[in-house]
């Protein structure tokens, strides 16, 4: 049987800082500018959820779009969903919440769910022109 991907779109606004407490003001603001904000500054982000596999004889499905949809709320948008990344949630008290780091927790959280026959990747739209996706192959 043909491997078949199964997306789901998801969105969630959240709030970040991008800077590393080593360094000093002027080189946090030279490398991440506008981004540095102490401030904190916001995102509308898009997450697509890609999970491949063969569909299952019985049912047809990859996987049951209403579990993806369960997972997903449960585990990314209930955590990250209209929070600061830096100051309210665990994952990101010291990893620096850049796209390429979010979407790689987001990849975790998830795989931990999803069975482990099924391939899972994930893109993240930060803007609509800038995006990551994890794993990059």
């Amino acid at each position: 049987m043909s491997k078949v991907a199964v997306c789901r779109v998801e969105h969630f606004n959240a709030a970040h800082r991008l800077h590393v407490p080593e360094w000093s003001d002027a080189v946090n603001t030279t490398v991440f500018g506008k981004c540095n904000n102490p401030n904190y500054h916001g995102h509308n982000y898009q997450l697509i959820v890609r999970v491949t596999g063969e569909p299952n004889a019985t049912t047809g499905y990859v996987m049951d779009m209403k579990v993806l949809s369960d997972i997903i709320k449960a585990e990314v948008l209930q955590r990250f969903d209209h929070k600061n990344l830096n100051l309210d949630t665990q994952e990101f008290k010291n990893l620096n919440p850049t796209a390429e780091n979010i979407a790689i927790t987001i990849y975790n959280l998830l795989r931990a769910r999803i069975e482990p026959a099924l391939e899972l990747k994930i893109t993240l739209y930060e803007t609509e022109r800038n995006f990551v996706e994890y794993p990059a192959s």
